[in-house]
């Protein structure tokens, strides 16, 4: 059945007609009563005509702003606005960045409705930066009523800030095009002259007037000569130190030498001079690389950009007061008030309260996550429900975004195998070019020495290998930006190719398969102890434990139970003593007693039974669709449990998986993974300290986001969202990079290939050679753009 779509955002109204608003005439269905509120505010505004000329819906509004949200008076406090806002006598100024604008429709809806705002001196939108700058009064009207009129009309607006490596960046950028600016406004000046000098061949144009536009030329080349391309020396020098030849060398050496036999010809009056042609292929060359630099950034930024998800304040609670503090100036141990709607400031523990949290910033699932007393929640996710107060346990760089940042920061310095293999490639191509040209400058000066330099010009400059450099890097860049998206961590070099060769998948059960969350649902007493007792016993023996099994036995931890000697069995069990007695918990192997029993774990004093725990662990929601998709996609699928009850037949026969391992010591999950390989290439996934073993030991291993930190640290992959058909993601991903790839670097070796025996032969100018390998370059840069497309 089609449903009608929504006249604000053109999601499908399952709603009926409940919400409506009358436009232009008509009532229009509204797919929820966040977009009819924001249709309201757009009509009240008289800016009607937002609908007339729009080309694209807006953002879809899920549910009436919250008041909370509304409430930006955080952003009016002085030390909050001095990172951001500029004052100079009455009128301040703030960048803004807009959320939603979808076409140049936003940007006239915001601007016209925030010009007739009093207090607004004025406001431009940049629809392709998607960020506004606002100047006002702050004595007629507040930056927190500013960001408020916004939000009435659908769009989220917030301060824009720029961190170090942008402030960087936009230096760069600015230097970079005044050395573009720079070298086309001289080569237009420079192509005057040498149209001159052209028509001189053909009118016997007089030596004076030649020799006189040869010097104006050689004057008006120089700065593009010696500013303009310095990027392509310095690289060329950098290379040259390190032992390797990189493509700006080949570059550098056409443009210097190109100039310098210029000069010597204009300086003799004798020979040919190319001026014309060096400001030109330097400025196409300038023109490709901010192309390039731009598409590059665009795939960075949309990768490295979570550190700004977390808010600038929060509330904290002191003495029973609450004040609103910057976020920066929050400690480890402070206490803080989440409110509904609002973003978490810092990672911590909660304390009082519970609620449930979007946590799509981390892990790409828009579902929110419930989460209660001692759960912990991170900064830059949202409180949905109910206020909460949280105990700070890490700020800055020791939270959980920062270490995130940071491995995506890693993973995308990561490089395919074939990558390594281009890097060599390119070395030894720049030194066949070099070759190349040495030989065609030989031979053309034996038989044509008139055109013997240009002809080995344009063989340097249509055979520089930077499409080869840049076919890699750029598909890995824009991946890493997707999986980050989608709430994945490659860790380690080379996941992209090993993702695209796996055949076999083994999965651990408990953590993996399931959810991990163990809750006891029956107790079955053997001994003299009564159940709470033998809950106390098993709490205190299983506190010194990070299993899964052990979360479930925490609410009956009591502080009074001492536990000495304590020692783990791995994959069997605990031993300890209380009040100078020994106790015994674990496996049905551990404890030696017979019978299968789905899920359960006993409890001895010495070698008396006292007691049988039965927990249950819910199957994740994806596990059957994940295993069906693997399996259509020909994988093989197994479990390696370390569970040797008939629980782990149950769990693999409901998710549709025939190939069951169980009982395994971690050991035997290894000798299992090696023996695998031997037909296979074997992915692992886990999520326990016991598997961390044989995450090392698998062709590419997969850790939980709740998994232990061993295990986070043994894995290739970490799918933060615990949401298993993540991996079918990863694997597609890994196959859309694996043909950009293979793509780009047919692309720029056919062009080499295809380009040299015409440069060579002399059939290339060296301005076109220029603009051929620019676009050569584009091309493979934005091939790769296409990766940030894909929608998962």
């Amino acid at each position: 059945m089609k449903y009608p779509e929504c006249f604000h955002c053109g999601e499908p109204v399952l709603t009926g007609s409940q919400f409506t608003t009358h436009i232009n005439n008509s009532d229009r269905l509204m797919c929820c009563p966040g977009c009819q509120a924001v249709s309201a505010a757009i009509l009240e505004a008289g800016l009607s005509n937002y609908y007339k000329y729009r080309t694209e819906p807006g953002s879809k509004q899920t549910a009436l702003v919250p008041e909370e949200l509304t409430a930006y008076s955080a952003f009016d406090l002085p030390e909050v606005q001095q990172d951001f806002v500029h004052s100079e006598s009455d009128i301040s100024r703030v960048s803004l960045s807009i959320d939603g604008i979808t076409c140049a429709a936003c940007a006239w809806l915001i601007e016209h409705k925030l010009r007739h705002v009093a207090g607004i001196a004025s406001i431009q939108v940049n629809t392709t930066t998607e960020r506004a700058l606002v100047t006002w009064l702050p004595t007629q009207i507040k930056l927190s009523e500013i960001l408020s009129q916004i939000s009435l009309i659908g769009y989220q607006a917030a301060p824009y800030q720029v961190d170090e490596q942008e402030i960087q960046s936009k230096q760069n950028s600015r230097q970079f095009l005044l050395r573009l600016g720079l070298a086309g406004f001289a080569t237009m000046q420079v192509m005057m002259f040498a149209l001159a000098l052209y028509a001189g061949y053909f009118t016997e144009l007089e030596v004076e007037f030649r020799d006189y536009f040869r010097w104006v030329s050689m004057i008006f080349a120089a700065p593009v000569v010696f500013y303009s391309a310095q990027p392509f020396y310095f690289s060329a020098i950098r290379s040259m130190f390190s032992g390797r030849l990189n493509m700006d060398v080949s570059v550098s050496i056409a443009i210097l030498g190109a100039y310098i036999a210029s000069c010597i010809a204009t300086v003799n009056a004798t020979g040919e001079v190319y001026f014309e042609s060096v400001s030109m292929f330097t400025f196409f060359l300038l023109l490709g690389r901010y192309f390039e630099q731009n598409a590059r950034q665009k795939a960075s930024v949309s990768s490295s950009n979570l550190h700004k998800l977390v808010p600038l304040t929060a509330h904290l609670i002191s003495n029973d007061t609450c004040e609103e503090v910057p976020a920066k100036g929050l400690k480890v141990g402070d206490i803080i008030l989440v409110k509904p709607g609002e973003v978490v400031a810092a990672d911590g523990t909660i304390i009082e309260g519970c609620s449930s949290f979007n946590e799509a910033m981390l892990t790409g699932e828009q579902t929110p996550v419930q989460k209660s007393d001692t759960s912990e929640v991170y900064a830059g996710t949202i409180n949905v429900e109910q206020p909460i107060k949280l105990k700070i346990t890490a700020t800055g760089q020791d939270q959980l975004v920062a270490e995130i940042i940071r491995l995506q920061e890693s993973a995308s310095n990561n490089k395919p195998k074939v990558a390594l293999y281009v890097d060599t490639i390119s070395n030894y191509f720049t030194w066949a070019i070099l070759s190349i040209a040495l030989l065609t400058y030989i031979v053309w000066k034996i038989y044509w020495p008139e055109d013997a330099f240009w002809v080995t010009l344009a063989v340097l400059v249509a055979t520089c290998p930077c499409a080869l450099a840049l076919a890699t890097p750029t598909a890995v860049t824009c991946a890493t930006g997707i999986f980050t998206r989608i709430g994945i961590i490659a860790r380690k070099p080379g996941v992209f190719e090993k993702l695209t060769k796996i055949d076999h998948v083994v999965f651990d059960k408990t953590g993996t398969l399931t959810c991990g969350t163990l809750t006891i649902t029956d107790i079955e007493l053997y001994g003299q102890l009564d159940k709470a007792q033998v809950l106390e016993v098993a709490a205190a023996l299983e506190a010194s434990s990070l299993h899964p099994i052990a979360k479930a036995f925490e609410p009956y931890n009591n502080p009074q139970l001492t536990v000495s000697r304590i020692q783990s069995f791995v994959g069997l069990g605990l031993s300890g003593q209380i009040n100078n007695i020994d106790y015994r918990i674990g496996s049905a192997e551990f404890i030696e007693v017979t019978g299968e029993h789905s899920q359960a774990v006993y409890l001895a004093q010495g070698d008396e039974l006292l007691a049988r725990f039965t927990l249950v662990d819910e199957i994740r929601t994806d596990a059957k669709a994940t295993v069906q998709t693997l399996t259509q996609q020909g994988c093989k699928v197994s479990v390696a449990s370390g569970d040797g009850s008939i629980h782990v037949d149950e769990v693999a026969g409901r998710i549709g998986i025939t190939d069951v391992y169980k009982g395994l010591k971690p050991q035997d999950k290894l000798s299992l993974i090696q023996n695998l390989q031997k037909s296979a290439s074997v992915a692992m996934f886990g999520d326990g300290i016991n598997d961390a073993p044989v995450l090392a030991g698998a062709n590419l291993s997969v850790a939980m986001g709740s998994g232990s930190a061993i295990t986070k640290n043994s894995a290739d992959l970490i799918l933060l969202g615990d949401h298993l058909s993540r991996f079918n993601d990863a694997v597609t991903v890994a196959r859309l990079v694996d043909k950009i790839i293979k793509q780009n670097l047919y692309w720029a070796l056919g062009y080499n290939l295809f380009i040299i025996p015409l440069a060579v032969t002399g059939h290339v100018a060296p301005y076109i050679a220029a603009l051929g390998m620019s676009a050569s370059s584009l091309i493979v840069v934005g091939n790769s753009l296409r990766l940030l497309r894909v929608r998962l």
